[in-house]
């Protein structure tokens, strides 16, 4: 705003050579800053710091949503239009949601079980159904693979495994964690895509040995195991993307903090306005 400009400079320049360079009238400019500030501008004032510290602690991360959300943990209840706005004139990014790409249909035959879930994520107790997949963390060492198994009653990560190489025995570990720490009894799904490593021989038989009954996604739907998609996603955004990791224990270590994933709370908490 040419004013506020004017007034931002008041102290270095005279006001009438300024109002002139702008082609205002002096008594526009007085009239304005004598007039009282008004709730909007106030209320943009308190919010301005509050945004940059959030954003600064999530190390530039959180975009308008989410800022949103913290902010209404700390008493300030506005729309997340307002938020963006502010972000705006701040110059301060987010990094956004990529979107799913649907992958071409694939015309091979592969071994696969039924889709037992139907894209229904939702469990009425631990240990009934449980969510697995791969990815992948460059280094400067070369790739390393993540398998981990996810408990889709609390969306906490309760088995996962980290080689250089995307083999049978990466998930086969993760499962082992995932039994070992969780001992279910019971019925219990475990879900995948249809991933060699999941369908091999191997894998199979130890769902079998512990009475776990195999689901699988449909061929080339991501949607079909979207919350550990959503997941990866959260993981690469927030830790792999922004981190170049020199060797494979490096990015053992920094992934080993962020697995745990959250307990329901957080989780509800964290997904705030982001649906």
């Amino acid at each position: 705003m040419k004013y506020r400009c004017i007034d931002r400079h008041r102290k270095h320049y005279p006001i009438r050579m300024m109002c002139n360079a702008l082609n205002v009238s002096r008594s526009g400019y007085y009239a304005w800053r004598n007039r009282p500030e008004s709730q909007r501008s106030q209320q943009d004032r308190t919010l301005m710091p509050l945004i940059r510290q959030i954003h600064t602690d999530s190390k530039g991360v959180y975009g308008a949503p989410r800022i949103r959300a913290e902010l209404k943990d700390q008493g300030y209840h506005h729309g997340v239009h307002k938020i963006a706005r502010l972000m705006r004139i701040a110059d301060l990014k987010g990094i956004p949601k990529r979107r799913f790409k649907v992958a071409r249909q694939t015309l091979h035959n592969i071994r696969a079980a039924k889709n037992l879930l139907q894209q229904d994520f939702t469990a009425k107790a631990p240990n009934q159904r449980w969510a697995a997949d791969i990815t992948y963390i460059p280094t400067y060492r070369g790739m390393l693979y993540l398998a981990i198994v996810m408990d889709l009653y609390s969306r906490r990560i309760v088995g996962w495994s980290m080689e250089p190489w995307m083999t049978r025995q990466l998930v086969i570990n993760a499962l082992t964690m995932a039994l070992g720490a969780r001992q279910p009894e019971g019925q219990l799904i475990h879900h995948s895509d249809r991933g060699a490593q999941y369908t091999s021989d191997e894998f199979r038989a130890a769902l079998k040995h512990h009475g776990i009954t195999c689901s699988m996604s449909a061929v080339g739907n991501c949607y079909d195991n979207a919350v550990v998609e959503s997941f990866f996603g959260l993981l690469k955004r927030e830790r792999v993307n922004r981190v170049r990791y020199r060797t494979h224990d490096d990015a053992r270590a920094g992934r080993h903090s962020y697995v745990g994933y959250v307990s329901p709370a957080e989780f509800e908490h964290q997904t705030v306005g982001l649906n």
